[in-house]
């Protein structure tokens, strides 16, 4: 019989608990990440950590927080068996295997991820929002730390805001909730005060185009489908808006998506205020692919998983080589500033589509990818921002449509 003193004894595989989130103010804008590695059987926090990213889109950072997490849990020991919990529904099941990864940003970090620990020593769990409340705030005081032009470190307000969270999932109080929205309002609040020594802001006027024979129908029609014209309905709704408008007498220049539904629009107003129409690539509506002309529920019906896909995710394209929500984010965004530096302090009509505008809005408010899904903009409704020169934007006006009674 073998000498027991001359075998080693191995113990259980020790076990994590990986939580991780990233975000980023604009998608593409200016983002990080964070992530905790909690002992599985206590509790306990045993790692955590968080960076800014400087600007890169909201899944970038996700997948840049769950690398950090594995990395993070694998010094710990790198024998350990790992739980990834996220509120990224993309990631988990990109990570899990169920959905293809497509854009080319994701894959590499797709990739890296899997190398981190030998395959089945990490499963993945898709969690709410709400229940990832730690990895959120690390990763929005890596971005706030950033904003000053910092790097992101441990910090007493860090611990107040654990023993305040622990205090509330006990039942004795919610400071940590409280403070973490304060500082959220604080973020998207405070630029759009517009100091009166900034001058005056540059100031767009957003116009959705007026009804086309789709509209009414609900179907995608984008940049990559047949161009339809305004309808009868369409054309009535241009010359209310653009008698509105007249009667405002704030509109100096107006710049047009290329679209001819939006051209149509455009020249309609323009012929009541005696302005010329300046045409703007970027401001052309989203590409749906091989949506274009179908309703969401025949959509539903022919590409499901690329339907949840594009749901669940900026990134995501429809089917047919489309344009994503984060891509034409970026072209918006670099459209806005364009138009900012050529119309400093003027007032511009953009007449434009649905996407581009609520992206628009989206931007302005540092609202999360999501909340484009949770924006009704009809038909000849106008919006507007103020952008100041400090870089500051502020919501003016959303979905208008009295002129329209």
């Amino acid at each position: 019989m073998a000498d027991q003193a001359a075998c080693p004894v191995v113990g259980p595989a020790r076990e994590f608990v990986v939580e991780a989130d990233g975000g980023s103010r604009g998608n593409p804008g200016p983002a990080g990440y964070g992530a905790v590695v909690l002992d599985a059987a206590t509790g306990e926090t045993l790692v955590e950590a968080a960076e800014y990213l400087g600007v890169v889109t909201n899944n970038v950072a996700e997948y840049r927080g769950l690398l950090a997490g594995l990395h993070a849990a694998k010094e710990l020991d790198p024998d350990a068996r790992v739980h990834v919990r996220m509120d990224s529904k993309l990631v988990v099941e990109q990570m899990s295997g169920r959905w293809k990864i497509k854009h080319p940003d994701m894959k590499p970090l797709a990739t890296e991820a899997a190398r981190v620990f030998p395959p089945g020593r990490v499963t993945y769990e898709w969690i709410p929002r709400a229940d990832n409340k730690h990895a959120d705030r690390l990763a929005n005081e890596a971005m706030d730390a950033g904003a000053r032009g910092e790097q992101w470190s441990p910090s007493e307000s860090t611990a107040e805001l654990d023993a305040a969270s622990d205090a509330a999932t006990a039942g004795v109080g919610s400071r940590a909730a409280a403070a973490t929205d304060v500082r959220a309002a604080k973020a998207v609040a405070s630029p759009g005060w517009g100091p009166p020594d900034l001058g005056a802001p540059a100031t767009f006027v957003l116009l959705r185009h007026g009804e086309t024979p789709l509209t009414p129908q609900k179907r995608f029609s984008g940049s990559g489908g047949t161009d339809p014209s305004l309808s009868a309905v369409g054309r009535e709704q241009a010359e209310k808006v653009a008698e509105s408008l007249a009667r405002r007498g704030t509109i100096e220049a107006i710049v047009a998506s290329p679209l001819a539904r939006t051209r149509e629009t455009a020249g309609i107003v323009a012929a009541r205020l005696g302005l010329e129409v300046a045409v703007e690539e970027g401001l052309r509506e989203t590409d749906f692919g091989a949506w274009e002309g179908l309703t969401f529920g025949e959509v539903r019906e022919r590409y499901a998983d690329d339907l949840d896909a594009w749901l669940a995710s900026p990134d995501a394209e429809p089917t047919g080589g489309g344009e994503s929500f984060a891509a034409t984010g970026a072209r918006i965004a670099a459209t806005r500033d364009k138009l900012v530096a050529a119309y400093a302090g003027r007032t511009v009509l953009l007449v434009s589509h649905v996407t581009p505008i609520k992206t628009f809005l989206q931007l302005a408010l540092g609202a999360p990818p999501e909340s484009l899904f949770r924006m009704e903009l009809s038909a000849a409704s106008l919006s507007a921002v103020a952008y100041y020169a400090d870089g500051g934007a502020s919501v003016r006006l959303f979905n208008e449509t009295s002129h329209l009674r």
